[in-house]
């Protein structure tokens, strides 16, 4: 698989679906600063993506956030499956308490096949959380703190994009993500 190719995706998602659909309100001022580290791995096996997760949680604490404010897991070979990348995310939280780093670093999950408990899975609002590839966003707790001043607000955000995508409806984002692909 071609990194260039799969980072290049990924960033096209983020421009037109993330930022153009206004689904993460802060996604914009890190993209455009290009505080975003994409990290694609070709592992086809989790303890080795385990492995590099646990590396890159150390390499972002260890970053300053003003070169890299945010860390994109991209792996594309493993975890293709939804509930397969479900049961890792479990094995993923439980590791950043292991590196003692809960309260620090979180993690933010996309999926090609996300789909939210009680959802059909083709409801539009799993597209929130639909990405070209299997991938664990690490942020900063420290970053989302300094632009979340409104708790309420955050609470919101999620409503809002189930409001925007049904407004939009399935087909239009389809086109959007077929757009993406080609």
């Amino acid at each position: 698989m071609n990194e260039a190719e799969v980072i290049k995706r990924t960033q096209f998602w983020i421009s037109s679906i993330v930022i153009g659909l206004n689904l993460c309100p802060f996604a914009q001022r890190v993209f455009k600063a290009g505080q975003i580290r994409y990290v694609m791995t070709e592992t086809d096996d989790q303890e080795t993506l385990l492995q590099i997760l646990s590396n890159e949680l150390q390499a972002l604490v260890n970053t300053p956030t003003c070169s890299v404010e945010t860390t994109l897991l991209i792996h594309p070979l493993v975890l293709g499956k939804f509930f397969d990348y479900l049961d890792f995310l479990s094995i993923a939280e439980q590791r950043i308490r292991t590196v003692r780093l809960q309260g620090v670093i979180q993690i933010a999950s996309f999926h090609p096949e996300y789909q939210f408990d009680g959802t059909d899975p083709e409801a539009v609002e799993n597209y929130t959380n639909r990405s070209p590839y299997p991938m664990l966003h690490l942020l900063r707790e420290d970053s989302i703190s300094k632009v979340a001043h409104d708790s309420d607000n955050m609470l919101e955000i999620p409503l809002r994009n189930k409001r925007t995508l049904k407004a939009l409806g399935r087909g239009k984002l389809l086109d959007m993500l077929k757009e993406m692909r080609e």
